[in-house]
């Protein structure tokens, strides 16, 4: 006797009609049951790379200090030893390093948890866009992290190093500043590249076109140097130059994917 056929059989269903089935093939406290080993998974990669800076943070202060150091070298006469205002600083200095970097190491594994995380309930052309965007977000964090800690960190030290010699001010900076200078321009700096992303979803959402973006150039440049000015601590026009550049450019590439977008919805539409 034949065994009758599964009506449920994913081989013989359509992407977003497997979707469907799977989404109710999982109750309520099934999705909770699954985000809480979401979030448990993520904090362990957090603990444990947070742990590997702790373990090795006299190597990892070491590389942190390579924007002072590379500076200090045209400025021998200038005293860079950072100093303490406070008992407490140089344990707030640890924990810091020590949160951020755990964070930064664990950020691709967390990703990849979300991801698997809301993947069944995205349909096949969703997961064909989810996917690229957030390597993308995660290429990009790098690198905008990277342009801050090797290009706009050391600016903002020869800068506030040749002001301080000009009027004859005396160095007293302290781990405290140090590193908040420094979290927020890397932070700042991998964050705010990730803008591209941002226009190229709201041109896939139709909620924006690139001829809105064409018409709006001279706008976004206005906006790109008030957002340069509000990341770089300095107010000299050389650091804000020198980050506004490559946010023009990572715009203009925006509009390029973003028309590339439009012709590929545009095709399907026609369809």
């Amino acid at each position: 006797m034949s065994q009758p056929e599964n009506s449920n059989d994913e081989s013989n269903v359509t992407p977003d009609r497997l979707t469907t089935l799977r989404e109710k093939a999982m109750g309520f406290w099934d999705h909770l049951e699954e985000l809480r080993g979401t979030i448990v998974k993520s904090v362990i990669a957090f603990i444990v790379f947070a742990v590997l800076v702790g373990i090795f943070v006299t190597e990892f202060n070491h590389l942190l200090l390579w924007p002072l150091e590379y500076v200090a070298k045209d400025f021998p006469d200038f005293p860079t030893k950072l100093g303490m205002n406070s008992i407490m600083e140089p344990f707030n200095m640890v924990i810091q390093m020590c949160v951020f970097g755990g964070l930064v190491l664990a950020s691709p594994f967390i990703l990849f948890f979300v991801g698997q995380f809301v993947a069944p309930a995205l349909t096949q052309r969703e997961m064909k866009a989810v996917l690229p965007m957030c390597l993308s977000a995660l290429v990009l964090f790098l690198v905008g992290a990277s342009f801050g800690f090797f290009l706009l960190m050391p600016s903002t030290i020869r800068i506030s190093i040749e002001l301080a010699n000009q009027f004859g001010i005396e160095n007293r900076w302290t781990v405290g500043t140090y590193y908040s200078t420094l979290t927020w321009l890397v932070v700042g700096a991998g964050g705010v590249f990730e803008f591209p992303l941002v226009i190229v979803l709201l041109v896939w959402l139709g909620i924006m076109t690139t001829a809105f973006l064409r018409k709006y150039r001279r706008h976004a440049v206005v906006v790109i140097f008030i957002i340069a000015a509000i990341v770089t601590p300095t107010p000299d026009p050389f650091t804000q130059t020198l980050f506004a550049i490559p946010l023009y450019a990572l715009y203009e590439i925006a509009i390029l994917v973003s028309s590339r977008v439009e012709k590929k919805r545009l095709a399907k539409a026609k369809v």
